[in-house]
């Protein structure tokens, strides 16, 4: 496995500053699941258009988070959608995979940030000054906007997988080892976008064969 290093684990702090210049919140999206990309977003807010309900996306309902993902598109300044895939997750691992897709979603912004503030007490290494702020997505506005961006992408990606393999209900369980999930496992075996280092898919694949085509 080639390896790759993608986490500046040293930069990790807990509080921040309130430096010159455009502030970016990134959060992910898809880092317990069994299947699929890991996503993550960077979004820089504009204090002239503000966005009323933002939160933690885990904390509203669907509708609500469909709401917000096109009222943050069409008020931020600008935004940034990124993913790691199924792949890069095997020969990486989740975290480094996860730190490769907020590192892709912030070199993604069109303007570029004086500082970054990531959810979570990890970070990727990044050109530009960036901190962790625990519990971000519920405490720094353009960290929410973020999640929001992240969770509807990724559970978007979940409703289209679900068309093409109906059988394993990802438009419910959005790849989260669920009974029904883990059920669908054992019968059917694992997709091409299931996670083989993942203990649940691992302990199927020799039974399995090979990856559902």
């Amino acid at each position: 496995m080639r390896s790759r290093n993608f986490l500046r684990a040293e930069q990790a702090s807990l509080c921040w500053d309130a430096p010159s210049g455009l502030i970016a919140g990134v959060d992910e999206a898809g880092r317990g699941p069994l299947a699929g990309p890991v996503v993550a977003a960077a979004v820089i807010l504009d204090d002239r258009h503000t966005i009323q309900g933002l939160a933690d996306s885990k904390k509203l309902t669907a509708l609500r988070r469909e709401r917000l993902y096109d009222e943050i598109l069409a008020k931020a300044l600008c935004c940034s959608i990124a993913s790691a895939s199924v792949q890069e997750i095997s020969e990486f691992n989740i975290l480094q995979a996860t730190m490769l897709a907020m590192r892709r979603a912030v070199e993604g912004l069109r303007l570029p940030p004086g500082k970054v503030l990531v959810d979570g007490n990890r970070l990727p290494v990044l050109r530009v000054r960036a901190e962790a702020v625990v519990q971000g997505d519920a405490l720094v506005p353009a960290i929410s906007a973020a999640s929001i961006l992240a969770k509807v992408t990724r559970d978007r990606w979940c409703v289209e997988f679900d068309a093409r393999y109906p059988q394993y209900g990802f438009a419910r369980h959005k790849g989260y080892g669920t009974a029904e999930h883990l059920a669908a496992l054992k019968q059917f075996g694992p997709t091409p976008e299931h996670r083989s280092g993942f203990a649940p898919v691992a302990a199927l694949w020799p039974v399995s064969g090979q990856e559902t085509s």
